[in-house]
């Protein structure tokens, strides 16, 4: 893919990077109480950046005859863009933001899972880019640093061994849980994603490092090489 190709897939609607938005974002919100917060605070900074770019939150998308819910999808003048976040955090507490507010960030455990449902979030956005004027944006923001560290060379073969989202890792292809124990995990991607974390915000202490990871997603083409458009 072209350097030209990869950045269109990184804009939303086709009228902003998404790396602009949370950019912006970062500056007065460089912390979140909650995944639903992260949603709202994205969604205004894009009004903010691009008014013209209509955004809904939680919208139903009909995919393999089943129902399911989109993150946030933005509606521009010409295209259409499907963004689905992930925010797993480990616990901090601080004063952070402008205006600066009171924050106590729960800690999640399971960093395998956090991996499982970031990997499901891309083929579902595979799913869902089914029309031309389509991409999707996969959103992990954390302030867990075993999320983007590769593993030391002595640790063993874990169950998400195949899922990890490390700097540098591409996700492609068949992936298997606990090779391939446990088949509801399995996971199959249709494109190859090389995954680059950036910093998102520094606010001190443990825990209060935070980077996020955007994989983009293209529209799914067709075995001719046109892109399936929708029915």
């Amino acid at each position: 893919m072209t350097k030209a190709a990869m950045d269109a897939n990184r804009m939303i609607a086709g009228r902003i990077p998404v790396g602009d938005v949370l950019a912006q974002l970062a500056q007065s919100r460089p912390v979140f109480h909650s995944e639903a917060d992260l949603q709202h605070g994205f969604a205004r900074a894009l009004w903010h950046l691009a008014p013209e770019v209509n955004s809904r939150l939680e919208v139903p998308q009909r995919a393999e005859g089943r129902r399911e819910y989109l993150d946030l999808l933005c509606t521009g003048p010409s295209a259409r863009t499907a963004i689905e976040f992930k925010y797993f955090t480990r616990r901090w507490a601080g004063s952070a933001g402008t205006p600066a507010e009171d924050f106590d960030v729960k800690g999640h455990a399971a960093a395998d899972l956090a991996r499982l449902h970031f990997v499901r979030d891309l083929v579902r956005l595979e799913r869902f880019c089914d029309r031309p004027d389509q991409n999707g944006l996969a959103v992990m923001l954390t302030n867990d640093a075993s999320l983007w560290t590769p593993p030391g060379s002595g640790r063993g073969r874990t169950r998400d061994h195949e899922f990890r989202i490390h700097q540098g890792r591409e996700l492609t292809g068949r992936l298997l849980w606990a090779e391939g124990a446990y088949e509801p995990n399995t996971c199959t991607l249709r494109g190859s994603y090389r995954l680059d974390w950036e910093t998102y915000s520094e606010l001190g202490g443990a825990g209060g490092e935070f980077r996020y990871l955007i994989v983009p997603v293209s529209p799914e083409r067709s075995v001719d090489g046109g892109v399936r458009s929708s029915v």
